[in-house]
């Protein structure tokens, strides 16, 4: 069976995205469905996959990172509204037994995402 698993880096800072909230959903014909919530540990990651096992279906996926309330957190000086926010990734994954490991570089002002391993 596949999983999910993700890894936040502050760029801005050179360290890792602790203490970042994340919302997983799947996303369907009648919309967005949350299927886990977590917080990023001291290395930035999360302890479990976020999404594993049978619960790892194709189809399509979107991951919600809380960075303006980390930033805001880190006492960053941010525009009133912050630049980024929420960082919203939508994916599709086309095969459940792989492993889908989408990666999140994040500053105030930018951020870039991939498909890792």
């Amino acid at each position: 069976m596949g999983y999910l698993t993700t890894h936040v880096l502050d760029t801005a800072n050179g360290c890792p995205g602790a203490g970042i909230d994340i919302v997983v959903r799947r996303i369907d014909a009648e919309g967005a469905h949350t299927i886990t919530r977590t917080t990023t540990n001291s290395d930035g990651r999360c302890d479990e996959p976020l999404v594993a096992d049978a619960a790892f279906a194709v189809g399509r996926y979107e991951l919600v990172f809380s960075v303006g309330a980390y930033f805001a957190g880190r006492r960053e000086t941010l525009d009133e509204p912050a630049f980024i926010d929420d960082v919203v990734i939508r994916f599709g994954v086309a095969d459940a037994d792989s492993h889908y490991h989408v990666p999140l570089l994040v500053s105030p002002y930018g951020y870039s995402t991939y498909r890792g391993s």
